[in-house]
């Protein structure tokens, strides 16, 4: 009987992470909708948490209209410059594959030319090989451009269908990110008060994805939009169409490890030598190479200072999976994901060996001559 009390005690409070499980469950189910906003919302804030400071110290303490200004110029030097060169990027697309099926690339007499620049030894490699052999290819590239077609026709339908549903989460994410940048600091003292973690395990997870957050938007995003700018300007000068559109892809590949933004200024410049452009290919490459690459080796320690700590092959492994799971926004939240997981398993194996420390401090016990452990003096 005495039991009772406490077997009670264990049962309300099962009942009780049971409906906590099931609330927090039905509440993200409920937000799932407007994932994608919450989430940039949230590494927007996190990102422009130095401006609305600086703003909260010239507007002298005033934290409303510091978060509004802050976001008015978020939203006017940030969105509405991204939104316009969306657009500006779709067109391009259209356009160009347009005119690719207009005019459709004879590769062919590209392949033909190629070969006729090759020694005597590779052109009798290739012909023992089979690669002289080229209508599949045009046939399979003919085919390619006509499903790309349809594939940025469907796309800007469905965007353009799904337009009031794109204002409706732009609109909550701008809502969200006002009251994170104006709140964001007590929020986060509430989650790390809330949360079912020793208090220094949850501070240093906390830092950390602070620090992941920052490398992976500062070092990542603004090196890759550098990269992008680059290209795009050596695309410009060499009189390419579409540069924009290739500078653009430039920076998207960037942001992918191992492959790199040589993924689009290397074919960009083979292909304008094939074509006959020879001093074109040779400025894009030259570009590529000596500055363009080198960009990240002398961008990131500036802006990011220290490396996250995540090996190249799983942040490839993890933007991919972000991607093919999440879309465009997997690009970051793969890294970030990745890198939360190696924090924690980091942190876990730190507080071991601490307590392992700690153990090996309290375990030896000096004994005297007779074998017996010496008594402890007290006061």
């Amino acid at each position: 009987m005495a039991q009772k009390p406490h077997r009670t005690d264990e049962l309300q409070h099962a009942s009780f992470l049971l409906i906590l499980a099931v609330v927090s469950l039905m509440m993200a189910v409920i937000v799932w909708p407007f994932a994608t906003a919450l989430l940039w919302a949230a590494l927007a804030a996190i990102m422009f948490q130095p401006l609305y400071r600086w703003m909260l110290k010239k507007l002298n303490g005033r934290r409303n209209p510091a978060a509004i200004l802050s976001l008015l110029v978020i939203f006017f030097a940030v969105l509405v410059p991204a939104l316009w060169l969306a657009t500006l990027v779709v067109q391009e697309a259209l356009v160009l594959v347009s005119a690719l099926q207009e005019q459709p690339i004879d590769l062919a007499a590209s392949f033909d030319r190629i070969y006729g620049m090759l020694p005597q030894t590779a052109q009798e490699a290739v012909d023992r090989s089979g690669w002289a052999n080229v209508s599949n290819a045009q046939a399979k590239l003919q085919e390619l451009l006509a499903e790309s077609a349809g594939m940025i026709a469907s796309q800007a339908v469905s965007i353009g269908s799904g337009a009031l549903g794109f204002i409706l989460s732009f609109g909550v994410g701008l809502y969200v990110m006002f009251f994170l940048l104006r709140d964001g600091e007590r929020i986060g003292r509430t989650l790390l008060n809330t949360v079912p973690v020793e208090r220094s395990i949850s501070e240093r997870l906390a830092e950390r994805f602070l620090g992941i957050v920052r490398a992976t938007i500062k070092g990542s995003g603004v090196v890759g939009l550098v990269q992008g700018g680059l290209a795009g300007i050596s695309f410009v000068i060499v009189g390419l169409e579409s540069a924009l559109l290739f500078g653009v892809l430039t920076t998207i590949f960037a942001l992918v490890p191992v492959i790199g933004a040589g993924a689009v200024y290397v074919p960009v410049g083979l292909w304008l030598l094939v074509t006959g452009a020879v001093w074109q290919g040779v400025f894009v490459l030259v570009i590529g190479f000596v500055v363009i690459s080198s960009a990240d080796n002398v961008l990131r320690p500036i802006l990011v200072g220290r490396d996250t700590g995540i090996p190249d092959w799983i942040i490839l492994v993890t933007t991919l999976g972000g991607i093919s799971f999440l879309g465009f926004s997997g690009i970051v939240l793969g890294p970030l994901v990745a890198g939360l997981f190696l924090a924690s398993w980091s942190i876990l194996q730190e507080h071991r060996n601490e307590d392992e420390k700690a153990g090996e401090e309290i375990d030896p016990i000096l004994v005297d001559a007779s074998g017996r452990a010496p008594e402890v003096a007290t006061d």
